[in-house]
């Protein structure tokens, strides 16, 4: 239709993996109803934003047309694609769309949050069509590591829209539907496909994927051989997993205990969506305290080596009356993420000082990745036949080479970062506009935005230490005794063995007492001498240049 356009735009998830965020439009230009595809969370670190607990998509411009805002639909119930929706979803107050079981883990991130836990809606996989404005919504399944994960199908009057979603060729999968091509093929045989936004995480694995009955066999031979205890981590998530390990555990005539509240979670929501059946009894801790080590197994959370997740606490001692021994056995059977070597190597480190033995995933033999390799992207390509393709789920490195490998078939494609408008409307992707997208970081209970300075200020403390400046001055804007410094991460005593503080005091003082009246009164010009005075003393003393908090109070005449 003239003057209308399909616009798609990346909040989060395109040039990193995690915060996915995507948003769809059509209509006329600035004018478009909108979309979202999923609202998910990046994880932090130390380096980058320390105590922080989670960083969430900016979606300041999303809120500023939330008018335009139509629904939000969320592909699976991994945090990365529905982890900031609780905390996201008071400004944009929208219908929510997601298959029984991502609905589950949705409602319970509501009602924690004191949130309606009836915005979250129950879509059955296609046929069923949920209506937003201009846009027809189908749910397909696809084989993922965790339950019920969906492509999306997007009609528009601009066309039809594969949104893949996270997903892997597995047609067995041990839990929740396989990958049908089949399906596939419909999907494109029905309408032809004018864009696949398209999973890109493992473009560079070169070997097609496998499935995760493959590991099954090798999990049991493992838990079978193992004399002592046996303690094994994945992700929570994946439910799949679990029920592998649980399994493997009951034929070796192991009871099961599940450490870790997430991972309890996971599994009660997927019997209450009915999507894990049959799956081992389990045992409280209490109970597996009494249980011979020889026939206990644990599944326990904290595969990327999170301090308060169980694998940690275990590492560190006795845990909830049970702890790790020599001739124990700790199974990873999970991939370490790009970032979290170092956490990880601290619990492997650890339990080896223990004399555990651990056993890693060994080049897949204990652990299948949940994503399509480049072989199994090639291939739904060809299943797709789309008219463009925009590489998402990714750095950059990712989108580029995904880019390239559509290019090499034919097929024309863009990279697409966070923030950048294309136009999907004509024959190719078209570049229309550049949004200011950002993080969101939650620090503690609050929301604080990337510009805020909370984390530069926090991290800038970390690298250089603080000094507090305290300086009291008389009605007549007359020094009061002498100034008093508190040092936080600093060295105590600079050169010659000085005590530090009392160097800067010293410093301080004698500036005070031979400063004019006019600077004295003037609360600015003082502020900026004194910390100028600190800094200086600091790098002279000890070579840091610490962040300085000066408090200047002054005495009433009443």
């Amino acid at each position: 239709m003239s003057g209308e356009r399909l616009i798609y735009l990346p909040l989060g998830g395109a040039g990193e993996i995690g915060m996915n965020a995507y948003v769809y439009g059509y209509g006329p230009k600035g004018k478009e109803r909108l979309i979202l595809v999923d609202l998910g969370v990046a994880f932090p670190d130390m380096d980058t934003s320390p105590g922080v607990d989670l960083i969430l998509p900016d979606i300041g411009w999303l809120a500023e047309n939330v008018d335009r805002l139509e629904a939000i639909f969320i592909t699976h119930a991994h945090e990365d694609h529905i982890g900031a929706l609780a905390h996201l979803w008071p400004q944009l107050k929208k219908p929510v769309y997601a298959r029984r079981f991502t609905a589950t883990i949705g409602r319970l991130k509501f009602e924690e949050a004191g949130l309606p836990k009836d915005a979250l809606h129950v879509v059955e996989p296609r046929p069923q069509v949920v209506e937003a404005g201009p846009f027809k919504v189908q749910f397909v399944p696809v084989s993922h590591s965790i339950p019920e994960s969906a492509a999306l199908v997007i009609d528009t009057p601009a066309g039809r829209i594969v949104h893949s979603g996270d997903f892997k060729r597995d047609a067995t999968p041990v839990v929740g539907e396989g990958w049908d091509d089949a399906v596939m093929e419909g999907i494109a045989a029905e309408r032809p496909v004018k864009a696949l936004m398209c999973d890109s995480t493992n473009v560079f694995s070169l070997h097609e994927g496998r499935s995760e009955t493959t590991i099954q066999e090798p999990i049991r031979d493992l838990i079978r051989s193992a004399s002592g205890m046996v303690v094994a981590t994945t992700f929570a998530s994946n439910v799949a997993r679990l029920k592998t390990l649980a399994e493997a555990a009951r034929a070796a005539d192991r009871s099961v205990c599940l450490l870790g509240r997430a991972m309890k979670r996971m599994v009660t929501a997927a019997e209450e969506a009915g999507v894990l059946q049959g799956f081992p009894r389990t045992i409280t801790p209490e109970e597996a305290v009494e249980v011979p080590r020889r026939n206990l197994m644990l599944i326990v959370t904290g595969s990327q080596g999170e301090r308060r997740a169980a694998s940690a606490q275990l590492s560190r001692g006795k845990y909830l009356g049970l702890e790790m021994k020599e001739g124990d056995m700790f199974l990873f059977s999970s991939k370490t993420i790009p970032g979290n070597e170092r956490d990880v190597l601290r619990v492997v480190n650890a339990f080896s000082e223990m004399g555990v033995d651990i056993v890693d995933d060994q080049g897949g033999k204990y652990h299948v990745s949940g994503h399509a390799n480049r072989p199994d992207l090639e291939h739904a390509h060809r299943l797709f036949l789309p008219d463009m393709l925009i590489p998402m789920h990714g750095e950059h490195r990712h989108l580029r080479e995904h880019v390239r490998i559509a290019h090499e078939a034919g097929i024309a494609g863009a990279i697409v970062t966070n923030g950048t408008m294309i136009d999907i409307s004509g024959d190719a992707p078209k570049v229309v506009d550049h949004i200011e997208t950002g993080r969101t970081y939650l620090d503690g209970t609050a929301l604080v935005g990337a510009m805020d300075g909370v984390i530069r200020d926090r991290i800038r403390m970390a690298l250089n230490g603080r000094a507090m400046v305290t300086v009291i001055l008389d009605e007549q804007d007359e020094p009061l005794g002498e100034a008093w410094v508190e040092l936080s991460g600093l060295a105590a005593t600079g050169l010659g063995g000085r005590p530090l503080a009392e160097t800067m005091e010293a410093d301080l003082t004698e500036f005070l007492d031979g400063a004019g009246k006019k600077l004295l009164a003037d609360d600015d010009k003082l502020d900026e001498a004194l910390r100028r005075i600190v800094r200086q003393v600091a790098m002279e003393e000890i070579g840091k240049k610490p962040e300085v908090t000066v408090v200047i109070s002054r005495l009433s005449a009443e």
